[in-house]
């Protein structure tokens, strides 16, 4: 497995993460933890350095997974992990609730490094950008934790440019984690510019368009009843048809190379940039397999510049999120 630096950091870590959300959260149904926990370990065999969790996934069950599973590799893997919201009983309050105060940050750090069942936390992301708490004091508090060898660096997650430099300036920052895929490219007009310059490193979340990308998923898929997907508008069945075009992208030029359309859209991501890493999630051995894969897939420049080329005639249709969580995205 090729390894990559997030940015100006020290931080090294492998050419593909993986997003552990879906193992217990969003993607009902959740598969059997032991399973989970066997596919985390095996992600680690094939070379995968880099786990990524929150508080809010569960809330906390995936935390406990992810400790557990990773407990025998102490010092050699790198687990991010994030704070922002208020946990709570239903799942709607558990999205619209944000409570980034410094204090509520220490506490949801002690626990954290009890559920992953670690000393320090390789990387602590603020979940959602809280416009009740000054950026400032958020990254001031960070910076404490760091300074006490609870946390080793500091992450914002779809935050917008002046957020990133604000809090830059107070704690450097080594990671932005935000949503980036070949159908979602926004962070193209200006935060990777400003990453560049900062030397801010980039971890796309939902790499290959929460599945869509795989070409497993047309407007005929149906999804499980408390499936996330189901509350998405470009998730609605006209959208999954309309946006079948990027697929047929994908498909075409993974024909070509004899690999398939989700190597072909993880390896583009890849060739951005070489601070970026991202992490696709997975609950089954054989998709891990195939994602890891995509590190070794090549893409020529003829190659990328098709895939733009086609790419940019494409209008994607459908919002990535519904209204509520909508809001909470480039503060």
């Amino acid at each position: 497995m090729q390894k990559r630096t997030l940015g100006n950091s020290n931080l090294e870590v492998s050419a593909l993460g993986l997003g552990c959300m879906g193992m217990s959260f969003s993607y009902a149904p959740f598969p059997d933890k032991q399973e989970m926990i066997a596919l985390i370990r095996t992600a680690v065999d094939r070379g995968v350095t880099f786990f990524d969790t929150a508080e809010v996934y569960g809330p906390f069950t995936n935390e406990e997974l992810v400790g557990e599973a990773l407990a025998p590799f102490r010092g050699q893997v790198a687990i991010a992990t994030k704070f922002g919201f208020k946990p709570a009983a239903n799942s709607e309050s558990r999205w619209s609730e944000l409570d980034s105060r410094p204090e509520h940050i220490k506490q949801v750090v002690e626990g954290s490094l009890k559920r992953l069942k670690v000393e320090t936390i390789d990387l602590l992301y603020q979940h959602r950008v809280d416009p009740n708490v000054a950026i400032e004091d958020v990254a001031g508090a960070v910076k404490e934790l760091i300074q006490e060898g609870k946390v080793k660096h500091f992450g914002l997650s779809e935050a917008g440019v002046q957020t990133i430099r604000r809090a830059h300036a107070v704690q450097p920052v080594t990671a932005l984690q935000s949503e980036y895929s070949l159908w979602w490219r926004e962070p193209e007009g200006e935060i990777l510019p400003t990453l560049e310059e900062l030397g801010i490193g980039f971890v796309p979340f939902s790499p290959l368009g929460k599945g869509f990308l795989t070409g497993k998923i047309d407007e005929n898929t149906t999804f499980d009843s408390s499936d996330f997907r189901n509350t998405i508008p470009r998730f609605e069945p006209e959208a999954r048809k309309a946006n079948q075009t990027l697929v047929d992208l994908l498909s075409a030029i993974a024909q070509r190379k004899q690999v398939t359309p989700a190597q072909i859209a993880l390896a583009w991501l890849l060739a951005q940039k070489p601070w970026i890493v991202p992490i696709p999630g997975t609950t089954k051995l054989h998709r891990l397999e195939e994602n890891i894969g995509a590190v070794s897939v090549e893409l020529t420049p003829d190659d990328l510049h098709e895939i733009d080329s086609t790419a940019s005639r494409i209008a994607v249709q459908g919002a990535r999120y519904p209204e509520a969580l909508e809001k909470m995205v480039g503060r």
